[in-house]
């Protein structure tokens, strides 16, 4: 069996800008915060981090920062990835340099690769790290997708431990943890699919929505694990219609907007992202008073 990095509620936690740079204060309250409510991991430079605009000493920043921040409190995973393999070995080695407990590794994006070549890919980056590598599948933004063989494939290196799933497709998801069994751990990428995910097996979710609300979602899976099954699955349907209204324009726009509605000082995105519209506003708003937040 793999090395299990947590189990429960991963959360993919935003990144607070100033006008032009990194906000630590405030990521210093967003981790806190996360910690307090009884989260399982922390994910930083994920695609909800928008790691994609934010430069490598950027990047190295914040991975440190979180690392001290957080004082092994939780395990702290970096995102990693791109489409570059020789850049994203240097940047998990640098990672792994500053104690991040793993890496979590998004499939190149833009000039993508054959199966065979992802293979290639994330050999040669486990191959040049000792610590656990998680396998990130979200073909909707890379145009790229992870199959199931090339998984089982991916599963036989030893520091490859998991994979986070946000394909959208169970039945693809079910194909992996049928494969690859304990060989693989599976997180859910997809907040509205943790259920389904952890009935196939999965470990739990790398979450969106918990910036949010942390506590519900780590209560979510765990109540899954303590055998509630019923009051887990009242969670993740209550949860639903909050989830819709945090993808509505694309993610971590609505995320960020929903982080300044509690209090914290999230900033804006950067571009190409730009602030959340004025009836993106009013829906999340509104799902957001429903639910009982604000």
């Amino acid at each position: 069996m793999k090395k299990i990095i947590f189990k429960g509620c991963g959360t993919a936690i935003i990144t607070p800008f100033t006008k032009d740079n990194i906000n630590f204060e405030e990521f210093r309250k967003l981790i806190e915060f996360q910690i307090s409510e009884g989260v399982d991991s922390i994910i930083v430079c994920g695609t909800t981090g928008e790691s994609s605009t934010m430069s490598i000493q950027e990047k190295k920043e914040i991975i440190k920062f979180a690392i001290d921040v957080t004082k092994n409190r939780v395990p702290i995973i970096a995102g990693t990835g791109g489409n570059c393999t020789k850049s994203v070995i240097e940047m998990s080695k640098y990672a792994e340099s500053v104690g991040v407990d793993a890496l979590l590794l998004v499939t190149p994006y833009y000039n993508k690769t054959t199966q065979s070549g992802l293979i290639a890919h994330y050999k040669a980056i486990a191959n040049s790290v000792n610590i656990p590598i998680i396998l990130y599948n979200v073909p909707s933004r890379t145009g790229l997708n992870i199959t199931p063989q090339t998984c089982l494939e991916l599963s036989k290196i030893d520091n490859i431990v998991a994979i986070k799933e946000a394909s959208g497709n169970i039945s693809q998801v079910a194909e992996i943890a049928n494969l690859c069994r304990d060989n693989l751990n599976i997180y859910s990428g997809n907040d509205d699919q943790i259920l389904p995910i952890l009935s196939l097996g999965g470990l739990g979710v790398i979450s969106v929505l918990s910036n949010i609300i942390p506590k519900d979602v780590h209560n979510m899976v765990q109540n899954f694990f303590d055998g509630n099954i019923k009051e887990a699955t009242k969670l993740q349907l209550d949860t639903l219609n909050l989830t819709s209204a945090l993808f509505c324009e694309v993610n971590p726009i609505p995320v960020k907007s929903a982080c300044n509605m509690i209090g914290f000082n999230s900033g804006t995105p950067r571009l190409p992202l730009i602030e959340m519209s004025n009836s993106g506003k009013e829906k999340l708003k509104q799902e957001m008073q429903n639910y009982g937040i604000i």
